[in-house]
């Protein structure tokens, strides 16, 4: 049976933890446009509606599904109600083996259980206690399970955000975008660039919810 609330993993709640007393980090000019999807979400919670988020990069191999699993992540972490969150790319590939290797260094809980197609795929990623993992793995932002309306849209890459000026059925749009650390595949700096790019995905994305419960 799962558990009421939803507890988070230990060492994601110590993550979290040293992520809220490091947003002094945060640029303030990120933050005001970081402040921008609080109140997105704010919104939506005076409304008394689950909002609905998709976070979307070109190939949806890295930073969407970084975005979106924090996303999950911080509201559990501060008690919000239910966020629905998603992500997706302008195409798919595949959760990338090296973005979900620096989700396992933080301490999620990750295995492969199948495939999409051969070179997609699915992965289950845990962060709560006595819960079923989500599968996590690549698709395009306007396929299932995405939602096609009354969503925000988070575009974490500048190509996505150029190459998506309007985003149909979504009710918000923003750029929030974040370097790639596809840059250092294959490279000596390739695990610490990818564990960077994690938390600064993680620090960001907790922020936000923590404007929320403000």
């Amino acid at each position: 049976m799962p558990t009421f609330p939803p507890v988070l993993l230990d060492n994601i709640t110590t993550i979290c933890n040293e992520f809220e007393r490091a947003f002094d980090l945060i640029p303030a000019e990120r933050k005001q446009q970081l402040n921008k999807l609080s109140e997105y979400f704010a919104h939506k919670f005076q409304q008394q509606v689950t909002p609905k988020v998709i976070v979307i990069c070109t190939h949806n191999s890295r930073r969407s599904h970084l975005g979106q699993i924090w996303l999950a992540v911080g509201a559990t972490y501060y008690g919000l109600p239910k966020i629905d969150t998603f992500s997706g790319g302008t195409e798919a590939t595949a959760f990338n083996h090296r973005a979900v290797a620096a989700l396992q260094r933080i301490g999620f809980e990750i295995t492969s259980k199948e495939n999409i197609t051969p070179t997609n795929p699915i992965y289950e990623v845990n962060w709560l206690k006595e819960a079923q993992p989500y599968k996590a793995f690549s698709t395009k932002y306007d396929s299932s399970p995405n939602p096609s309306q009354d969503f925000g849209a988070i575009m974490v890459c500048n190509s996505a955000d150029k190459g998506c000026p309007i985003v149909a059925g979504a009710d918000f749009r923003i750029a929030l975008p974040f370097e790639d650390p596809k840059a250092f595949d294959d490279t000596p700096l390739e695990s610490e660039k990818y564990t960077e790019r994690c938390r600064q995905i993680g620090r960001e994305m907790l922020y936000v919810l923590r404007q929320v419960r403000q």
